[in-house]
């Protein structure tokens, strides 16, 4: 059979991973995919002294491979928003097959691109927009196809990882711990898509999609990251029997969708608990499977090449295919009305318990009015440590409480931080117990 003829985009950590791995393993993903894929052309800036490009035509213009009559797919992995959104519509519009790296293009532009290569009749793959080498979007598209998911819970950001993982291991504050992840290249120089949970919300976005069949919303999902996470709060979890993560949930719902990424307790014992450094996981509740667990590397040149590589197998494989027969962008082949209506709720509607640490003076009554606050707005304590102080000094107070409702939450807390014996932001983290992983 006629080869696959393959263009690059981009020729960085992913894209250089791509590369040896097509050209390493090529009688092995020949003989998988019953053609060769072979590498027609590549677009890239800056060389990658990792890969020798003899014999390749090359370009530093990307849209010369989008417009390349001898380029079958395109492979984006130049990253962003804009460019690599023309990138992609352009080699739709070209009849080129797509596969793309990219977790930002997907979660944002994706409702877009897919209605277009939908017109085209052309493939557009995605497996390593998530999770790097850990094939959750094929589990979640085909393997549980036979599946109700209910919900989705997963550490799906490397970076944030390391950081929990550190602080909690060596006492660490989360500053000390960012500086050595970026010392190593963990971490960006601007570290905000990861730390602040934007990175997580646009693949927790992607994955929401395929588990329920809605469209893509990310301007929906509630983002918090972990940056005012302290090392006290790590120990005191630790002394509560959890371990703070920094969790993308969602969850299915009879009042819609849940949405959220965000620090999170969880018990010690769960298995998305032991998940540590930058390995990520993602555990899957089907109605008929039950729990599933995705786990291993989730970003790095060859382990985000692994899925590239396996999307492109994908694409040689039904090339000839009609596209009307070939599994769907997003798992359901048309987006029903009972299903695509399914709202995702506001942060303010979700019910979860909550970890509370406050400052507040060690004097006679002081307690009683937070348990009094709390208790008017049908919170109960399930757990709390109190430090032992000097009278009038300041004491941290620790509370942890039953599930309720966050609007409820957020009012305590106004109530609490108005207090005069209270002193500066009540630190508020979630608690998910994940049971159903038992």
């Amino acid at each position: 059979m006629k080869p696959v003829r393959v263009g690059i985009c981009g020729l960085g950590t992913v894209g250089g991973g791509t590369f040896n791995v097509l050209t390493r393993n090529a009688d092995d993903i020949t003989r998988r995919a019953g053609r060769p894929i072979a590498i027609e052309q590549v677009a890239y800036r800056t060389p990658n002294p990792e890969c020798d490009l003899t014999g390749i035509d090359t370009t530093a213009d990307i849209f010369e491979v989008a417009s390349n009559p001898n380029v079958d797919v395109v492979v984006e992995l130049i990253g962003g928003y804009d460019v690599a959104r023309e990138l992609v519509l352009a080699a739709i519009e070209n009849g080129k097959h797509v596969v793309t790296a990219n977790k930002a293009l997907i979660a944002v532009h994706g409702n877009e691109i897919f209605a277009a290569a939908h017109e085209k009749g052309v493939i557009v793959a995605f497996e390593a927009a998530v999770a790097g080498g850990i094939p959750v979007i094929k589990s979640l598209r085909e393997g549980l196809g036979a599946n109700r998911i209910e919900w989705v819970a997963g550490i799906i950001n490397g970076t944030g990882n390391y950081i929990l993982t550190h602080m909690r291991d060596d006492g660490r504050a989360f500053e000390d711990v960012l500086a050595e992840a970026q010392a190593l290249g963990y971490a960006e120089a601007d570290p905000t898509f990861d730390v602040e949970g934007i990175d997580a919300a646009h693949k927790l976005t992607i994955l929401a999609s395929i588990a329920y069949g809605v469209p893509l919303q990310f301007e929906k999902a509630y983002t918090e990251g972990i940056s005012r996470v302290t090392a006290e709060d790590v120990e005191q979890a630790d002394n509560l029997g959890y371990v703070i993560k920094h969790l993308g949930i969602s969850k299915r719902t009879e009042q819609g969708l849940e949405l959220r990424v965000h620090p999170t307790l969880i018990p010690k014992e769960r298995l998305l608990a032991n998940v540590h450094g930058v390995k990520n996981a993602i555990a899957v509740m089907g109605d008929a499977v039950g729990p599933t667990l995705y786990y291993g590397a989730g970003a790095g040149a060859e382990p985000t090449a692994s899925a590239v590589v396996a999307d492109l197998l994908d694409v040689a494989r039904d090339i000839a295919t009609d596209h009307h027969y070939r599994v769907p962008y997003l798992a359901f082949s048309g987006i029903s009305e009972d299903v695509s209506q399914l709202p995702i709720m506001p942060m303010e509607e979700i019910t979860t318990a909550y970890y509370l640490r406050l400052l507040a003076v060690d004097r006679p009554g002081v307690l009683a009015r937070v348990a009094t606050i709390l208790s008017e707005q049908g919170i109960s304590i399930e757990a709390l440590i109190q430090k032992e102080a000097t009278e009038g000094e300041l004491v941290p107070i620790i509370l942890l409480t039953h599930r309720t409702p966050e609007k409820s939450m957020n009012e305590a807390i106004r109530q609490i931080e108005s207090m005069s014996d209270v002193a500066g932001p009540v630190t508020r983290i979630r608690v998910e117990s994940l049971d159903e992983q038992e």
